[in-house]
């Protein structure tokens, strides 16, 4: 909220004197409010009172972006960057925080279809999330080295293999305070000899 509020702030105060500093404050305010999942907000800015005089495909552009992010929509999100391409690669900061986010949705898409799956073949998982088999591999590789999913690919059959969780160490735990205790009785019985 804060960084939303900021960026009202400087879009009041361009919006005086400085018209083309009020939109580039306007139009990161847009994207901060995709960023914190607040991108249903987006298209009441660009459709507001505001779009009369800020507006323009840029803030179009935004709210694309926002629609594809709210309904979590890869297709959408790329639809949005191809249509607007001049508008959101020129801006290097809008640019640079898109790749992010599509990465993030990227990684949801995965996990929301690879969820109930022990063993899923990844071309399945890629028909699925509907993008090359090459980058949902990479994105897999990348998501279990990050730790963001436990499991393993396996090349040889093509498949995903999805590890159980982790347990929270109890058995570990007790293994070593049955091992101390031992310790003990044996410390205790040596003292004895």
């Amino acid at each position: 909220r804060l960084h939303t509020h900021t960026f009202f702030e400087a879009f009041e105060s361009f919006g005086t004197f400085d018209k083309v500093q009020a939109t580039l404050a306007l139009k990161y305010m847009m994207l901060c409010k995709v960023m914190v999942g607040n991108g249903d907000e987006v298209a009441g800015l660009a459709d507001g009172k505001y779009a009369l005089e800020y507006g323009g495909k840029h803030l179009d552009a935004l709210k694309a972006v926002a629609h594809a992010y709210t309904e979590r929509s890869l297709q959408l999100f790329q639809s949005a960057l191809h249509d607007y391409q001049e508008e959101l690669e020129n801006d290097k900061v809008v640019h640079r925080h898109l790749t992010g986010l599509y990465d993030g949705l990227l990684e949801q898409n995965i996990t929301r279809v690879i969820e109930p799956f022990s063993k899923v073949e990844i071309e399945h998982v890629a028909k699925l999330v509907g993008l090359p088999l090459n980058t949902i591999e990479s994105k897999l590789s990348q998501m279990i080295l990050d730790e963001k999913f436990n499991g393993t690919l396996d090349q040889g059959s093509g498949c995903l293999i999805a590890f159980d969780e982790q347990s929270d160490g109890t058995t570990y735990k007790s293994a070593l305070e049955t091992i101390e205790s031992m310790v003990t009785v044996v410390n205790s019985l040596g003292d004895r000899a």
